[in-house]
Protein backbone atom coordinates (compact mmCIF):
# COMPACT_ATOMS: atom_id res chain seq x y z
CA UNK A 1 0.00 0.00 0.00
CA UNK A 2 1.25 3.42 -0.95
CA UNK A 3 0.65 6.54 0.78
CA UNK A 4 1.03 9.85 -0.90
CA UNK A 5 0.53 13.05 1.70
CA UNK A 6 0.60 16.27 0.16
CA UNK A 7 0.79 15.16 -3.41
CA UNK A 8 -1.99 17.13 -5.70
CA UNK A 9 -2.51 16.55 -9.53
CA UNK A 10 -0.85 20.04 -10.99
CA UNK A 11 -3.38 22.23 -12.89
CA UNK A 12 -2.61 22.47 -16.47
CA UNK A 13 -3.49 25.61 -17.82
CA UNK A 14 -2.60 25.47 -21.55
CA UNK A 15 -3.72 25.01 -24.71
CA UNK A 16 -5.90 21.38 -25.62
CA UNK A 17 -3.67 18.81 -27.13
CA UNK A 18 -7.40 18.20 -28.92
CA UNK A 19 -9.20 20.91 -31.50
CA UNK A 20 -12.70 21.58 -31.37
CA UNK A 21 -13.78 18.82 -34.27
CA UNK A 22 -11.80 16.25 -31.81
CA UNK A 23 -8.25 15.72 -34.02
CA UNK A 24 -4.49 15.86 -32.00
CA UNK A 25 -2.87 18.60 -32.57
CA UNK A 26 1.10 18.11 -32.48
CA UNK A 27 2.51 21.26 -30.56
CA UNK A 28 6.32 21.57 -31.11
CA UNK A 29 6.90 22.82 -27.52
CA UNK A 30 5.65 20.71 -24.24
CA UNK A 31 3.93 22.23 -21.19
CA UNK A 32 5.72 25.25 -19.25
CA UNK A 33 5.65 26.04 -15.80
CA UNK A 34 4.13 29.25 -15.97
CA UNK A 35 1.13 27.16 -17.01
CA UNK A 36 0.23 25.26 -14.09
CA UNK A 37 -2.66 26.60 -12.04
CA UNK A 38 -3.10 26.25 -8.34
CA UNK A 39 -5.98 24.72 -6.29
CA UNK A 40 -9.13 26.68 -5.85
CA UNK A 41 -9.78 27.39 -2.05
CA UNK A 42 -13.50 28.24 -1.48
CA UNK A 43 -14.07 31.60 0.74
CA UNK A 44 -16.42 30.42 3.80
CA UNK A 45 -17.75 32.64 6.48
CA UNK A 46 -15.86 32.13 9.52
CA UNK A 47 -13.20 34.33 11.61
CA UNK A 48 -10.89 35.84 9.08
CA UNK A 49 -8.24 34.00 7.89
CA UNK A 50 -5.82 35.30 4.93
CA UNK A 51 -3.35 33.63 3.06
CA UNK A 52 -0.90 35.59 1.02
CA UNK A 53 0.49 33.95 -2.69
CA UNK A 54 3.25 34.66 -4.77
CA UNK A 55 2.32 35.37 -8.08
CA UNK A 56 3.99 36.01 -12.16
CA UNK A 57 6.31 38.68 -11.48
CA UNK A 58 6.63 39.16 -7.94
CA UNK A 59 3.09 40.43 -7.12
CA UNK A 60 0.84 39.18 -4.54
CA UNK A 61 -2.53 37.67 -3.92
CA UNK A 62 -4.25 37.76 -0.71
CA UNK A 63 -6.85 34.76 -0.75
CA UNK A 64 -9.69 34.67 1.87
CA UNK A 65 -10.05 31.52 3.37
CA UNK A 66 -12.32 32.29 6.16
CA UNK A 67 -14.14 35.93 6.17
CA UNK A 68 -17.23 36.93 8.31
CA UNK A 69 -16.69 40.23 7.41
CA UNK A 70 -17.99 42.36 4.67
CA UNK A 71 -17.95 46.33 3.23
CA UNK A 72 -21.57 47.22 2.08
CA UNK A 73 -22.24 50.31 0.32
CA UNK A 74 -26.03 51.58 0.22
CA UNK A 75 -26.77 53.15 -3.20
CA UNK A 76 -29.01 55.27 -2.09
CA UNK A 77 -26.57 56.78 0.31
CA UNK A 78 -24.03 55.70 -1.24
CA UNK A 79 -22.13 55.12 2.40
CA UNK A 80 -20.23 52.20 2.75
CA UNK A 81 -20.42 50.22 6.49
CA UNK A 82 -18.88 47.52 7.64
CA UNK A 83 -20.84 44.76 8.79
CA UNK A 84 -21.17 41.04 9.88
CA UNK A 85 -22.15 38.25 7.50
CA UNK A 86 -24.92 35.72 8.70
CA UNK A 87 -25.32 33.26 5.83
CA UNK A 88 -25.30 32.70 2.15
CA UNK A 89 -28.98 33.40 0.47
CA UNK A 90 -28.19 32.52 -3.34
CA UNK A 91 -25.10 31.89 -5.75
CA UNK A 92 -25.62 31.70 -9.42
CA UNK A 93 -22.27 29.92 -9.70
CA UNK A 94 -23.62 26.67 -8.23
CA UNK A 95 -26.55 26.19 -6.00
CA UNK A 96 -24.68 23.88 -3.73
CA UNK A 97 -22.67 26.90 -2.44
CA UNK A 98 -25.42 27.80 -0.46
CA UNK A 99 -25.87 25.56 1.84
CA UNK A 100 -21.88 25.02 2.30
CA UNK A 101 -21.97 28.88 2.82
CA UNK A 102 -19.14 29.69 0.28
CA UNK A 103 -18.72 33.31 -1.06
CA UNK A 104 -17.86 34.09 -4.31
CA UNK A 105 -18.69 37.14 -7.11
CA UNK A 106 -21.74 37.44 -7.64
CA UNK A 107 -23.48 35.49 -4.46
CA UNK A 108 -26.14 37.01 -2.43
CA UNK A 109 -25.03 37.17 1.06
CA UNK A 110 -26.92 38.10 4.26
CA UNK A 111 -25.80 40.67 6.68
CA UNK A 112 -26.93 42.31 9.70
CA UNK A 113 -28.20 45.72 7.26
CA UNK A 114 -29.96 43.23 4.85
CA UNK A 115 -29.48 40.83 1.72
CA UNK A 116 -26.35 42.61 -0.27
CA UNK A 117 -24.84 40.77 -3.39
CA UNK A 118 -20.39 39.98 -3.42
CA UNK A 119 -18.39 42.70 -5.76
CA UNK A 120 -15.41 41.74 -5.01
CA UNK A 121 -13.56 38.25 -6.05
CA UNK A 122 -12.68 37.12 -2.23
CA UNK A 123 -10.42 34.46 -3.14
CA UNK A 124 -8.04 36.91 -5.41
CA UNK A 125 -8.51 40.05 -3.07
CA UNK A 126 -9.08 38.94 0.30
CA UNK A 127 -11.98 41.31 1.72
CA UNK A 128 -15.87 40.94 0.34
CA UNK A 129 -17.54 44.22 -1.22
CA UNK A 130 -20.70 44.18 -1.76
CA UNK A 131 -24.07 46.25 -2.45
CA UNK A 132 -26.89 46.52 -0.75
CA UNK A 133 -30.29 44.62 -2.57
CA UNK A 134 -33.32 47.28 -1.51
CA UNK A 135 -36.31 45.13 -1.33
Amino acid sequence: MILLFGCFMALWQGDSRRSETGRRKRYARGKRKFEIGRETHLTTIGSTRLKKVRTMGNNRKTRAKTINVAYVVDPKSNKVTKTEITSVVENHANIHYVRRNIINKGAVIETKLGKARVTSRPGQSGAINAVLISG
